[in-house]
């Protein structure tokens, strides 16, 4: 592992970009929505709908939803009837989760603090494995991806919902002003903390353009591994299954 990593646009040590995405997500967990709505225009609610759809989880699977703390694709998942652990490192995200989960009336979730990185959870045991908006946020993300693979059953399935960069050329300079100039404010203004937007608008541009991104997938031991693109690539669903 490299010496540093990349924290927004700064190279810090690993152990202090783990420390500082913790404090972002501390202080944004109580405004999620808000967060989402103000990066995505809305749209995030559509592009989960999505995903979920092509997870295609079923009655009785074991489905472990990663960084997936305030419940957003677990409450979608659970429709199917599948058994959902929602596991997340900060547990005032989980805080938030289960306490949207009780307003809705959803039971039967299982709620865990953990590490993408350094999964308790033993081999060959979820069906399927997600992670919406959250892989960029890992120290190491090669390392949580080869444990991703570990923890799912032969014939399992990954799926991960990243935002990237579009290839719209129109568009991107448009995406690439809004994002940088009005998320910060609109996070200043709605949430008292413009500057954990304006790192979560900064890790989306250091973070590995779609290729790069699905050749580390295939790295970590998947097989038949895609991206689907939307919006030219402004966020993409990338998958991939174990043998």
């Amino acid at each position: 592992m490299n010496d540093t990593v990349s924290f927004g646009y700064e190279d810090v040590a690993p152990e202090e970009k783990t420390r500082r995405v913790g404090g972002v997500f501390s202080s944004v967990a109580s405004r999620y929505d808000i967060m989402n709505d103000a990066m995505s225009g809305g749209m995030h609610r559509l592009w989960k709908d999505r995903f979920v759809r092509r997870v295609k989880p079923r009655e009785g699977e074991q489905v472990l939803d990663m960084a997936g703390g305030t419940g957003d694709i677990a409450f979608r998942l659970a429709k199917s009837g599948a058994s959902v652990t929602v596991a997340d490192i900060n547990p005032q995200m989980l805080e938030v989760g289960m306490e949207r989960a009780q307003k809705r009336g959803i039971d039967g979730l299982v709620w865990t603090e953990a590490n993408a990185e350094t999964l308790a959870f033993p081999d060959r045991f979820f069906d399927a494995y997600t992670i919406a908006f959250g892989i960029r946020n890992v120290t190491d993300i090669p390392k949580a991806l080869r444990e991703a693979h570990r923890v799912l059953r032969r014939g399992g399935r990954f799926f991960c919902l990243e935002f990237s960069t579009t290839l719209w050329p129109g568009f991107a300079d448009i995406y690439d002003r809004y994002s940088h100039k009005v998320v910060p404010k609109v996070g200043q203004l709605l949430a008292q903390d413009g500057e954990s937007y304006r790192y979560l608008i900064e890790s989306i541009r250091r973070f590995p353009d779609m290729p790069t991104f699905e050749r580390m997938i295939g790295e970590a031991g998947f097989v038949r591994t895609n991206v689907e693109p939307m919006l030219g690539g402004l966020v993409a669903i990338h998958s991939g299954w174990k043998i």
